[in-house]
């Protein structure tokens, strides 16, 4: 969760930073993915991905450290399976298999790969056999994850088979050629000793040191966006959540008043978030904040629109119509900050070769063709978790650092439907409820996101011995650790009933509230 240390001695590039040699992660389209780059970070080790078809010869110049190969969906046998060029694993890097990253392996160093005759999703048991080096230290047997269809039989020439579950080869090492996989998924919380796994991989076997911090990649952030922007100004684009919060503070320390931070009542934003945030941004972070209010006009371009990619795109657009006027009225600033992380950017523009763009984000894939701006976006490369600490370090205080995640199209993607003035004051109250209940109960901190949903359904109830027919609202609250895999929250009983009991009684129009229990996958954290 932390953030680079560059080279010493070296000036800084003009738009990008020197960073770390890296572990790379290619990417064979599997939804877990995001989570092995985020683990080798917790280790201080810079780690990025790429789509697993990358050319080669822009694979090399990366000068990674080491390779890991994700896992992914497909057979190794199918002829639309993901491909990697063969070159990776004739590198000389030390190299390790994930999953569907064993069986590519397996596949083309000579290994046989075959249909599974049973299954293995979910929990097992992993039993470790003779001398390893990548399971040195963790205790046998060990429960692990999996979810694959097919399995190695034999294993290719010069490796060794040192783990086993009761129905597959598990894990096979060669540590001449330094290669190694593993069939289950140490990325996740479900595998014990996980981790550990991995750091034998990164620390023993490839001998990587730290590399990755707060403070250097603040300093360092702090002199790319001075040598970007030179004497010029920028403006930035708040939002109220964590994220541009802590981007704008970042380039705020590069740019001082130079900064223009510029947040935008677009009609869709939470309770009393207009004139909180932009209180709080001044007096903490001591940011130049221009607070205008173009409420209106986004609601006037929304109605009549049900489509969630098209409200994204709306939204997405609208803003930088009014940035472009805010920036002739502040003497037509060059730069444009926007707080947009790394799973912004994976889940917008697909970098994972056969994977799908999920649903874009307002600040990637609702850009406009005709961007009037350069984009500076200090956050790109990192987790939610990794901004939180960069925001702590800025001296940004917990209540602004801890919020939960915000959609960039507000509450216009938690309205099904048309948005509509009288929806948005229903959700509105109805978030509001969730919220406070949420954090007197203490668990506002807890969870990734909890918020209200209102879903464009009638139903039929009974208040004051009279019938209604009335609105319905979902609650979701959800835990997580980076919003790229999320389990629905266990909230108490009596918590529950609170903020029915609240809803149904002060939110005018609503008379059903309902409780969304879905992870995801399968579903996304939002229901737009």
């Amino acid at each position: 969760m932390l953030a680079h240390r560059g080279r010493p001695g070296r000036p800084p590039l003009q738009g990008k930073m020197d960073q770390p040699l890296p572990v790379i992660v290619l990417d064979f389209g599997s939804q877990l993915t995001q989570l092995i780059a985020r683990r080798i970070r917790e280790m201080h080790v810079y780690s990025v991905i790429v789509p697993c078809n990358i050319e080669h010869a822009k694979l090399a110049a990366m000068k990674p450290q080491a390779l890991i190969l994700s896992g992914g969906p497909s057979s190794v046998y199918d002829p639309a399976s993901p491909v990697c060029d063969t070159r990776v694993i004739e590198m000389g890097l030390p190299v390790l298999g994930i999953c569907y990253g064993l069986q590519w392996m397996s596949y083309k160093l000579g290994g046989k790969v075959e249909p599974a005759a049973r299954r293995e999703y979910g929990f097992a048991q992993l039993d470790i056999a003779g001398e390893t080096e990548l399971l040195k230290g963790i205790p046998t047997p060990l429960r692990i994850w999996n979810s694959h269809g097919d399995h190695v039989v034999a294993v290719p020439p010069g490796f060794k088979t040192t783990g086993k579950t009761e129905n597959a080869i598990s894990v096979i090492e060669n540590s001449q050629t330094r290669m190694y996989a593993v069939e289950f998924h140490p990325e996740v919380r479900h595998t014990d000793h996980g981790a550990d796994i991995l750091k034998n991989f990164v620390h023993m076997i490839c001998q990587i040191q730290p590399n990755w911090f707060p403070r250097s990649f603040i300093d360092e952030t702090v002199e790319r966006v001075r040598a970007e922007v030179g004497n010029g100004t920028a403006l930035c684009a708040l939002s109220g959540g964590v994220d541009s919060a802590v981007a704008a503070t970042l380039v705020g320390r590069a740019l001082g008043d130079r900064l223009i931070c510029v947040f935008v009542d677009n009609g869709v934003l939470r309770k009393n978030e207009f004139e909180k945030v932009a209180s709080k941004l001044r007096e903490q972070a001591h940011l130049n904040v221009r607070a205008v209010d173009r409420s209106a006009r986004f609601l006037e371009k929304l109605r009549g629109v049900v489509d969630p990619e098209r409200k994204r795109k709306i939204i997405g657009e609208e803003f930088i119509r009014v940035f472009e006027e805010e920036a002739r009225s502040a003497g037509n600033p060059q730069f444009l900050v926007q707080g947009t992380l790394y799973p912004d950017v994976i889940e917008s523009v697909s970098v994972k070769g056969p994977a799908a763009v999920i649903k874009s984000h307002h600040n990637v894939g609702g850009l406009p063709e005709d961007l009037q701006f350069k984009l500076i976006e200090p956050l790109r490369e990192l987790f939610k978790d990794e901004v939180r600490v960069v925001g702590r370090e800025l001296g940004l205080d917990d209540d602004l650092v801890n919020r939960q995640p915000f959609p960039g199209p507000g509450l216009a993607v938690r309205i099904l439907g048309e948005v509509t003035e009288e929806r948005l004051k229903m959700v509105r109250e109805a978030d509001a409820i969730v919220v406070e209940e949420v954090r007197a109960a203490g668990l506002y901190t807890k969870l990734w996101q909890s918020f209200a949903v209102l879903l464009p359904v009638s139903t039929v109830g009974v208040m004051g011995d009279a019938r209604t027919y009335a609105s319905t609202i979902a609650v979701r609250a959800v835990e997580s650790e980076d919003g790229m895999t999320a389990d629905w929250a266990r909230l108490p009983a009596a918590l529950l009933e609170r903020i029915s009991t609240r809803i149904v009684n002060e939110v005018k129009g609503v008379n059903r509230v309902v409780l969304d229990i879905t992870s995801k996958p399968p579903g996304t954290i939002e229901w737009e």
